[in-house]
């Protein structure tokens, strides 16, 4: 054999031999923590996650609007698990994604959310609080972390058909996911208040106040009357409001009930 060619394959040899050996060491734990529900869920306060998290987001050219859900609301379709190449990184909200947490990730849930996920194959379910956004493919609906995809049997199978059960919402703080009994002393419903549909504006209170009460729970939406001051002088603003995301404003403003009106969003 030439000697340059051996001296080649052995050097060859030599860096696959560390490369190998690299690749074996990890920076997460080997072994997965206490086999609970509640294992390390660092909570995230109400103003943090409600702004930025809960606005629009784009992800390949798709608009995502992030909305409000209740206590009991069931969502089905299939479930997914991300686990070594994003552990370590943050967040939607600004944690640090750990896949041995009991968290998964969302398109639209409200952060901190509390869902109950079943396997619908074998009947498996664990509970997760939603820290993340994703997983962006039609087809999913969840995306687990590794310890949650184990406890319901779908780690190795990579996907599986899942229901998915809003709990509740971890409002109060804790670094664990909160028992059943707390949860259900918990808001019922996580409104994102802020959006309104402005129809109509006046130089004069008397036609805002005729326009109020004409209006008032159309469609279960109420009437406010916004005073302001703007170049023109002072004007009263009336606003129709309750609706509980941006996306579900600009469905109903499609409607087209109101002509030249707009969204609007509170401070």
């Amino acid at each position: 054999m030439d000697k340059k060619l051996s001296i080649f394959i052995a050097v060859s040899m030599l860096i696959l031999g560390a490369g190998c050996s690299s690749k074996s060491k990890s920076t997460y734990p080997q072994t997965y923590p206490e086999d609970r529900d509640d294992v390390r869920t660092p909570y995230i306060s109400k103003k943090d996650y409600t702004h930025p998290t809960m606005k629009p987001y784009e992800i390949r050219g798709i608009k995502y609007y992030p909305t409000v859900v209740s206590v009991g609301d069931e969502f089905s379709g299939n479930a997914s698990w991300y686990g070594p190449d994003f552990h370590g990184k943050s967040t939607s909200n600004g944690e640090t994604y750990n896949m041995y947490d009991m968290t998964a990730a969302h398109k639209t849930l409200p952060m901190n959310t509390i869902v109950k996920v079943t396997n619908q194959r074998n009947g498996l379910n664990t509970v997760v609080r939603i820290n993340d956004r994703g997983p962006f493919v039609d087809t999913r609906i969840i995306d687990l972390s590794n310890t949650a995809a184990r406890k319901i049997g779908m780690l190795n199978d990579g996907t599986a058909p899942v229901t998915v059960e809003v709990l509740g919402f971890n409002v109060k703080g804790g670094q664990q996911i909160p028992p059943r009994e707390e949860l259900k002393g918990s808001p019922q419903e996580q409104i994102i208040d802020g959006f309104a549909i402005q129809i109509a504006s006046f130089s004069k209170i008397e036609g805002a106040l005729a326009t109020q009460k004409k209006y008032n729970d159309t469609n279960g939406y109420k009437t406010i009357i916004k005073d302001m001051q703007t170049e023109n002088g002072r004007m009263f603003k009336v606003w129709l409001k309750g609706f509980r995301s941006e996306q579900e404003a600009r469905d109903y403003k499609s409607l087209g009930n109101f002509k030249n009106s707009f969204i609007v969003r509170e401070d």
